[in-house]
């Protein structure tokens, strides 16, 4: 009995510990700054922000769970724009409304987690840093705890910094794809050789062997293409706008064989979880490149290709491997838009 006494005397002392110190240093809410700048001009930023579906779709709290499941609510951008969002597997709901925006300028949004009777404020600032800069502020003041639950006041930021900073790198690979996209097919010269410094690239594909013929080899390649693509978009629950084109990589002049081994890939952002054995990611170094953009029949990019290798030997220097890369989805033989790119060594 004394025993017992004593565990529930020490009990309430450490309660009354924990109580004094949540209440004497720790504060009832939590208010931070945090600022982040992107490559991109505010007239490409904004919209990722304004519009909901956007939002969701880079921001690492809605789009790391496969099991997140959101409802969208008119008018969907913009003031009174809203969501409700539920995941089970990580016993998380809510919602999330935009009060206030000033277009290219501001944001207020509004966030209910669970049971949560008063929501989390989150003003945005967008400023112009530069022609292509936007620099962006995020003031976040969340709602008071009780005397019991203050302690999560304590990683709030941290927690909120480290989903910023994943979600800052979703967002930089997004409007990458887009604004290269755009810009490539609106100032493609083709059949013009160029020399340019190529940047990396993560892809994930498959490795194929294939008959070297004609028709045999773009079939097996629209066959693997459109299996790489359905699993991107299916499984991984990526959009078309969120990865690259489709690259393929051989031997720069195995189009002599009868036999052509070579991977099929599409560009990613980062190293995602794959349960299908029949996919590897590989990764492209950053490298100085010939390339040629090209168009018509897939056999005759030959000729490209062969322009390619005669002048890594005219200029004296070694080639690696040949990337064709797919500036539309393959469908017909008779009509590609290529980029191939040789890198090169010196």
């Amino acid at each position: 009995m004394r025993i017992i006494k004593f565990g529930l005397l020490v009990i309430v002392l450490i309660l009354g510990i924990y109580a004094a110190v949540m209440y004497y240093f720790v504060e009832e809410s939590n208010s931070f700054k945090v600022e982040k700048e992107i490559n991109y001009p505010v007239e490409k930023v904004f919209p990722q922000f304004n519009r909901l579906q956007n939002f969701t779709r880079w921001n690492d709290y809605f789009s790391s769970s496969r099991t997140m499941r959101i409802e969208y609510y008119r008018p969907y951008e913009g003031k009174d724009a809203a969501i409700s969002f539920k995941d089970e597997a990580n016993d998380r709901n809510g919602e999330l409304f935009i009060r206030y925006h000033n277009p290219e300028r501001t944001l207020r949004m509004q966030v209910f987690e669970g049971k949560e009777s008063n929501p989390t404020l989150i003003d945005i600032k967008f400023i112009r840093s530069g022609p292509q800069k936007t620099r962006i502020i995020w003031n976040i003041h969340t709602p008071k705890q009780k005397l019991f639950t203050r302690i999560t006041n304590l990683w709030t930021e941290d927690e909120f910094t480290e989903n910023l900073n994943r979600s800052m790198a979703n967002l930089n690979g997004l409007l990458s794809n887009k604004v290269e996209k755009d810009e490539l097919i609106s100032s493609i010269k083709y059949d013009s050789l160029m020399v340019e410094q190529q940047e990396g690239q993560l892809l994930l594909g498959i490795n194929v062997s294939s008959s070297g013929s004609k028709d045999a080899l773009f079939r097996n390649i629209v066959l693997n293409h459109n299996k790489i693509y359905n699993f991107v978009l299916n499984d991984l629950d990526k959009r078309d706008d969120e990865f690259g084109y489709a690259v393929l990589i051989t031997d720069a002049d195995n189009f002599k064989d009868k036999d052509i081994s070579y991977f099929l890939g599409i560009p990613l952002s980062k190293r995602v979880g794959i349960s299908d054995n029949s996919f590897s990611f590989r990764t492209l170094h950053e490298t100085l490149s010939y390339v040629i953009y090209y168009e018509g029949s897939y056999s005759g990019r030959v000729r490209a290709i062969q322009k390619l290798l005669q002048n890594a030997k005219t200029e004296n220097v070694r080639h690696g491997d040949l990337q064709q890369v797919f500036l539309e989805i393959p469908e017909t033989e008779n009509n590609v838009r290529m980029k191939l790119i040789l890198p090169v060594f010196r």
